[in-house]
């Protein structure tokens, strides 16, 4: 059995559970999706990279509407939700060539979910050995790659099929 081990974010899922209001609605409002690091705004979701990844190109999806219950959202919201899992894990595979994947939702705080009120669901893009002893020794989190260069490396992927008909950004 694998563990992906992530005591660095302890701190932060400390700091969103004290904070007031919700970090993706707050990201929603910014308004500027480069600064809030939004990749693809679909009809019922949107697409965008946690600021604490585990690995390089750790995206998140999450409906604009503000709810924990993944279970009472409309079948269209899951089914875009759906989609765009499978539209991120195309575009992950081109880009930054993962050995696997990682994808799913904490639901509820006992879940582990640091973000409680507002589901997301997790894609994180695995590499054979890509976990190793700083964070446990050190508390230090080695990434290959800051937020704005996988931003930069991913938001033209994620263009791309926003021009595609049936799609809608």
């Amino acid at each position: 059995m694998e563990y992906i081990s992530a005591p660095w974010r302890g701190p932060y899922v400390r700091q969103v559970c004290r904070m007031r209001g919700c970090v993706l609605c707050r990201a929603l409002k910014v308004r500027d999706d480069r600064r809030a690091y939004i990749l693809y705004r679909g009809k019922y979701n949107f697409v965008l990279l946690n600021k604490f990844p585990y690995t390089p190109g750790h995206l998140m999806i999450a409906p604009f509407r503000h709810t924990a219950s993944f279970d009472r959202v409309g079948r269209e919201a899951s089914a875009e939700m759906a989609s765009l899992l499978q539209l991120s894990l195309k575009i992950l595979k081109k880009s930054v060539r993962p050995h696997g994947f990682n994808a799913g939702m904490n639901l509820g705080q006992s879940a582990g979910a640091g973000v409680v009120h507002h589901f997301h669901l997790h894609v994180i893009p695995r590499w054979h050995g890509d976990s190793n002893f700083m964070p446990l020794v050190s508390q230090t989190r080695v990434l290959i790659e800051d937020l704005d260069s996988t931003y930069d490396r991913l938001l033209p992927f994620f263009r791309k099929e926003s021009r595609r008909p049936g799609r809608k950004q």
